[in-house]
């Protein structure tokens, strides 16, 4: 007995797509076959997690149904499966004998994870602190000796903070011209006073209030509050068919925020003190850290979420969310799907156990993670990362590279070769369109991001990384072999550990990413002829040239410089489109399943 996929296959797909299982078995005259699944049940799974959580109310698995499989030929089944559902999803074929007796295949039940259609491709992730986004910020060097003075006396000095209406202004740029479809707002809300505050801003992270906004993020204007404000870059933001993503930690507040004085009973304790998270050996004593044992905090937490997709947000980063257990990310996911099913749920799971990760992406339904891609630098290094990362998002949801985070040193502060190369190998390694960059990589921004500070992002200066952000953004965004799930393979470098060479196939076209690790010297950067085999001439899709092939027996190659970057096609043309429309052609393939009359043959 055969099945395709195979049983314990574990599958990425997205709303609007179909999927097709076959069946093939010696199996008595008039026997029938079905497909047992949980397709079509995500509501029922939604509402039993619910009750559960809420009422004690057992899990009763009322979601199961059987599919009748056609039959094709003898002993050959198949049925064709809407996947309309946002939703983790299940499913085994079987036969159904005349005398009633089932038999099954060997192995477990084929696992599904239906994802959004509005994050199907074109995934590209721009990440910003708003408070750095001000037009006419002082010049920090030439206050500081009047800001010691100050601090010396016993004062606390607040520069100026950027605003929603300031960064509002700049998203048409961000979407526009560099190409991001997702704007990523890291924390908003209000942050503990002086007191209480670690750093000049204190950090975005301890949040007082997780259904407010800092009014320090918003212009003096009596028509409005701030939130209103925040409404407008939403507004912005969507009006360009961008989405707005926004930070919650999850896992904490600040000292003294408003649920640790109304509800101290949902924080853990550590002696005779409130706990403080870590991570990396670093305790964030300006935390405290929440206790999920009581699940009256996870309605809380759910209706936290709530709050914010009401206001038009589309997905949550979900700070340190791996330190949430599974049972209440469980909840807080359907709760919100109930209501809004397209709602994207981002782990940050930097620093935790990947099994944790992986249980999150799958069981508990939350979307995407964070790749740690970005701190893998050696060939052999990512020579083994990019695999087993791509395997991840093939298999329990995509993860997203980011080239550079805020809690890293600035690309920039290597070099803008550094960043280049950087930026593509983080680009070109992605699946789905899953890339992000933090604000200010595209002004090579060379000052590290400091969390408790508004570090100026150096607007405007060159030279920049803007057209090189654009051309990648465009890449990934539209070209078919980045469109979809594409084949990502890590090729043997004969040229050594100073080159990496990643090959992609999808969409019906194959491309191959070269890099030379290299940042002082030029180099010429090889690839053996059968691993991408050609005809005629080659096109670099970076530099949108012929490039420059050079052939030596088996083995082909071209010269980059340091550090430098080739995007080899056979097909240069016909490829750029829309990235709109695509995402349209997406929604449109969801609707239609939406309104299929019933489940069955597609």
């Amino acid at each position: 007995m055969i099945q395709n996929p195979s049983p314990g296959a574990q599958l990425v797909r997205f709303a609007g797509d179909i999927i097709e299982v076959t069946l093939r078995a010696r199996a008595p005259e008039g026997s029938l076959a079905f497909l047992r699944t949980t397709v079509g049940g995500a509501s029922i799974r939604r509402g039993e997690i619910i009750r559960n959580a809420e009422d004690g109310d057992p899990r009763l698995d009322r979601e199961w149904r059987d599919l009748p499989m056609a039959r094709e030929a003898d002993g050959h089944f198949k049925v064709l499966v809407p996947l309309a559902e946002v939703g983790v999803f299940f499913a085994k074929a079987f036969i159904l004998a005349p005398d009633g007796g089932t038999s099954w295949p060997e192995g477990g039940n084929i696992r599904i994870k239906v994802n959004s259609s509005e994050f199907a491709l074109a995934n590209t992730i721009y990440s910003s602190f708003v408070r750095q986004h001000g037009f006419s910020r002082p010049d920090e060097e030439a206050l500081k000796p009047h800001v010691d003075e100050l601090e010396a006396s016993g004062y606390t000095v607040i520069p100026p903070s950027g605003t929603f209406r300031e960064f509002a202004e700049r998203i048409p740029f961000v979407v526009e011209t560099l190409g991001f479809r997702i704007i990523q707002l890291l924390p908003v809300h209000p942050v503990p006073p002086p007191y209480g505050r670690m750093g000049r801003f204190g950090s975005p992270f301890a949040a007082l209030d997780f259904m407010d906004v800092d009014s320090s993020l918003a212009q003096f204007d009596r028509r409005t509050t701030p939130l209103d404000q925040l409404r407008e870059l939403i507004d912005r933001a969507h009006s360009l068919d961008a989405k707005i993503f926004l930070d919650i930690p999850v896992n904490h507040t600040g000292w003294a925020s408003w649920l640790q004085i109304h509800n101290p009973q949902w924080f853990e304790r550590s002696g005779d003190s409130f706990l403080s998270p870590g991570a990396w050996g670093v305790v964030w004593s300006d935390l405290s850290k929440l206790d999920y044992s009581d699940k009256n905090l996870w309605r809380y937490m759910a209706g936290v979420f709530l709050w914010w997709a009401r206001m038009g947000v589309d997905g949550f980063r979900c700070d340190a969310g791996y330190m949430v257990p599974l049972g209440a990310w469980e909840y807080m996911v359907a709760k919100v799907r109930e209501e809004f099913p397209d709602t994207l749920f981002f782990l940050e799971g930097l620093g935790g156990p990947v099994r944790v990760m992986e249980s999150l992406l799958f069981d508990a339904g939350l979307d995407w993670a964070y790749s740690e891609l970005f701190q893998n630098y050696s060939r052999n290094d990512m020579a083994g990362y990019i695999p087993w990362a791509d395997g991840v998002s093939r298999s329990a949801g995509p993860l997203i590279h980011f080239a550079e985070t805020h809690d890293n040193d600035r690309l920039a502060a290597r070099g803008v070769s550094w960043s280049r190369l950087r930026t593509a190998i983080c680009a070109f390694s992605s699946q789905f369109g899953g890339f992000g960059a933090m604000s200010g990589s595209e002004w090579l921004c060379k000052k590290k991001i400091k969390v408790h500070e508004a570090v100026d992002l150096d607007w405007g200066s060159t030279p920049n990384l803007v057209d090189w952000f654009a051309r990648i953004n465009l890449i990934i965004s539209t070209h078919p072999a980045f469109v979809g799930e594409a084949k990502i393979a890590v090729l043997p470098s004969p040229s050594g550990a100073n080159s990496l060479l990643v090959r992609r196939e999808g969409g019906g076209e194959k491309v191959l990413a070269l890099f030379n690790l290299d940042t002082e010297k030029r180099a010429r950067v090889s690839w053996r002829a059968e691993d991408f085999p050609f005809e005629g001439e080659l096109w670099d899709l970076l530099s949108d040239e012929a490039a420059n092939v050079g052939a030596d027996g088996r083995l082909c190659s071209i010269e980059l410089d340091p550090g430098g970057s080739a995007l080899l096609t056979a097909n240069m043309r016909g490829w750029e489109s829309d990235v709109k429309k695509l995402v349209d052609e997406r929604r449109l393939r969801a609707a239609l399943l939406r309104v299929l009359p019933g489940w069955g043959l597609a």
